[in-house]
């Protein structure tokens, strides 16, 4: 969507080609009343209430919905830093502040969060992971990421790890050019790949935009059939469904049929496209597909772990709980 409310156009666009889904951003969000307002709108469009709407909460740079309406949430590298201090800690406080979160996105309509981010961070790497990153060891960011995993899927909002099979290496920002990794298979396979490895069975992946050549040299694994088949979905083993990064992003290139036909071709279940550009979405449409009878046994497992709050959830005292463990 382009703003705040969709537009006749929208609505009429949306109602035509009946996307598995939406997803906000800063530019969709006023107030809790607004966006409880536009994701009742965008699931009447489709006439799906269990239509996926997704948002980029992960807390730190980078949280769509913040103050004076919403709480500032830590970024991921806070809860690194408390797991070595002290692991349960750790690990309970990023559970309780994936649980609160998931509080916050329900009563708005939100049930999907794209997160946690499974990348491992490298000191030498571009900044665009940094401290949205739990911590360099793979071991820390596995376990951190399985307790966000089983906070915001308790809450009733389905996680989204990323960035699959791991962006931490990544000497480029990929929102700008295509960043290229060129560490070998079994270096990859003993760090980048492990939270993956631990996450295997989370309901969405996020593919990394990143061109790893010791796997498929001619195209990013969004784009790669080998990455996906041989790496995400072989050594990682992830089961479902999986999407692509936003489309739109200048790592890619090419026409946004093209970039369409060549996520799908690779494997993908999902395209996801975020800039709100009319003339693009209408590309993505042209070259979409119906998901496939995999991609649907995928969606239904997903639906099934999904857990159902409770009225009577108690926010106050998790979050008391969660200031008395952040110090």
């Amino acid at each position: 969507m382009s703003g705040p409310a969709l537009s006749p156009r929208e609505v009429a666009f949306f109602r035509e080609i009946d996307p598995f889904g939406f997803i906000l951003f800063g530019r969709n969000v006023e107030s809790p009343d607004q966006v409880r307002a536009l994701t009742e709108a965008l699931r009447a469009c489709v006439g799906r209430d269990d239509a996926p709407i997704l948002i980029d909460q992960e807390g730190g740079r980078v949280q769509r919905l913040g103050p004076p309406h919403w709480r500032k949430i830590p970024p991921a590298e806070d809860f690194g830093a408390l797991y070595g201090r002290d692991r349960e800690a750790g690990v309970e406080a990023a559970r309780l502040n994936a649980r609160l979160i998931a509080h916050e996105l329900r009563g708005l309509g939100i049930d999907t969060d794209c997160l946690p981010v499974l990348d491992v961070r490298q000191s030498a790497a571009d900044d665009i992971v940094g401290d949205r990153a739990y911590s360099d060891d793979p071991g820390v960011v596995a376990a951190l990421g399985a307790a966000v995993a089983q906070g915001l899927l308790a809450g009733g909002v389905f996680p989204v790890i990323k960035h699959i099979p791991g962006h931490g290496r990544a000497h480029a920002d990929s929102h700008l050019r295509l960043p290229v990794v060129d560490n070998p298979l079994a270096e990859l396979d003993a760090s980048d790949f492990l939270p993956f490895k631990a996450l295997a069975d989370a309901p969405f992946a996020m593919t990394a935009h990143i061109l790893y050549t010791a796997i498929d040299a001619g195209a990013p694994a969004t784009l790669s059939a080998e990455v996906v088949s041989q790496v995400i979905r072989g050594v990682c083993g992830f089961t479902g469904l999986l999407m692509t990064d936003d489309l739109s992003m200048k790592a890619l290139e090419g026409p946004m049929e093209d970039r369409t036909r060549r996520s799908f071709a690779a494997g993908c279940d999902l395209v996801l496209h975020c800039n709100g550009d009319r003339v693009e979405m209408d590309g993505v449409a042209r070259a979409a597909r119906a998901m496939d009878l995999a991609g649907l046994a995928r969606w239904q497992g997903a639906k099934e772990r999904l857990g159902h709050p409770t009225a009577d959830y108690d926010a106050g005292a998790d979050l008391a709980r969660l200031l008395e463990l952040m110090g």
